[in-house]
């Protein structure tokens, strides 16, 4: 669409113009397959740590994955989701705090004991020091109202999928960049939006830890066994 064409247009006709796609690459079977292996070796290289170094990682590096989590496919195109990235240790320090204290009343009966069974070979608990120690935590929000614009104030539709896609976006992003990554889901959460001053429309989804792992970092082996692709997929 020219340019002047646009400029001509109304809001609404704006919203319902369609574009052309413009710029997929189209590559060849053989890149294809090069490339879903590759990124498929890669991917099994990610693991969750829970021992972090307090290494710097520079901001830009995580202002382009937290981007690249804004490119995925939303309800009605809203993009619901909001991303805080906090690397003040002393608002660390408070979030740790905080999270820890629903931490302990979570091991102290509120998950069931299924639950806390299943954590078991996990060997979690209630401290949770790499929420100090990564250089960054990335509380993300789930947004109820908001729109396709900054400033609407429209129901948003498919929150929890739209957002845990641009979760999933933002783990990729983090670890293709070379970080290490833990996702953490105290609960509740609600001392995120007090603490970072967020709207009562807004619902803590996750909270994304960022940085570079211990050099001794251990991996559960419980965390290792991982379903092969016949348990996961059925060719129809």
């Amino acid at each position: 669409m020219r340019r002047t064409d646009m400029a001509t247009m109304t809001a609404k006709e704006k919203f319902t113009a369609l574009s052309a796609l413009g710029d997929h690459v189209e590559r060849s079977e053989d890149e294809m397959r090069a490339r879903s292996a590759a990124f498929l070796e890669d991917i099994k290289r990610r693991h969750t740590v829970r021992d972090f170094i307090d290494k710097p990682v520079p901001r830009e590096v995580m202002e382009n994955c937290i981007a690249a989590a804004g490119r995925a496919p939303s309800g009605a195109n809203h993009q619901p989701w909001f991303f805080g990235l906090v690397g003040d240790p002393a608002l660390k320090r408070e979030i740790r705090l905080a999270a820890e204290e629903e931490e302990r009343a979570f091991y102290g009966g509120r998950a069931g004991a299924e639950w806390l069974e299943a954590l078991e070979p996990i060997g979690t608990d209630a401290q949770k020091p790499f929420l100090e120690t990564a250089p960054w935590l990335i509380p993300v929000f789930a947004q109820r109202r908001g729109g396709v614009e900054e400033g609407m104030d429209k129901k948003n539709y498919y929150i929890h999928e739209s957002v845990g896609i641009a979760c999933g976006f933002l783990i990729a992003a983090l670890h293709h960049a070379g970080l290490a990554v833990l996702t953490h889901t105290p609960n509740p959460m609600s001392f995120l939006n007090e603490r970072l001053g967020r709207p009562a429309t807004e619902k803590p989804y996750m909270l994304i830890v960022a940085g570079h792992p211990a050099p001794d970092a251990p991996v559960p082996n419980h965390a290792l066994t991982k379903k092969p692709l016949s348990a996961i997929m059925k060719v129809y």
